[in-house]
């Protein structure tokens, strides 16, 4: 049987441009608008290749050291933070709460969705687990215990098996 992409650990945003113009395309379909600034913040995750803190993205964008060039236009933490609720709340990148981090959704065309993650605590990769059964029976035994699902973050820490070797 054939792997998920986002299930199979060697899977990763390898082309952060490539990875914009995908949410670009996703964003004109679904209405929706991405500004130079949110295109900007949605780059430097997706090129991070691994979980990124939004004052790391923000000093990136200080230093000027992101693809747009443009420094202190937009780096004020407003914005930046503002830039990620957009991504946040329309599925283009997640946010790992366990370590206060953000990574790059493997399917920009899809719609907000839970997804589990398995974060390595040596290399801090993050490995998005897209396994529709474990979040399908994490909803059902809280419904179960009368509880309400609004929102599901699952998150695994351990050691990833290049770190493990």
């Amino acid at each position: 049987m054939p792997r998920h992409a986002c299930t199979d650990p060697k899977h990763h945003v390898h082309d952060a441009e490539g990875f914009v113009e995908a949410v670009e395309r996703a964003c004109h379909e679904r209405g929706l608008r991405l500004t130079p600034v949110r295109a900007r913040v949605l780059g430097l995750v997706a090129d991070a290749g691994q979980p990124i803190k939004a004052y790391d993205l923000l000093e990136l964008i200080r230093a000027g050291n992101d693809a747009g060039g443009e420094g202190a236009g937009a780096a004020a933490p407003p914005t930046v933070y503002r830039a990620l609720d957009f991504l946040l709340a329309n599925g283009f990148i997640h946010k790992l709460e366990s370590v206060n981090a953000f990574v790059a959704c493997h399917h920009p065309s899809t719609a907000q969705h839970s997804v589990p993650f398995l974060i390595c605590d040596r290399c801090h990769s993050a490995i998005e687990l897209e396994d529709l059964d474990v979040v399908a029976q994490l909803e059902q035994r809280a419904k179960a215990l009368g509880f309400r699902p609004q929102a599901q973050t699952l998150e695994v820490h351990g050691i990833c098996a290049r770190c493990a070797a």
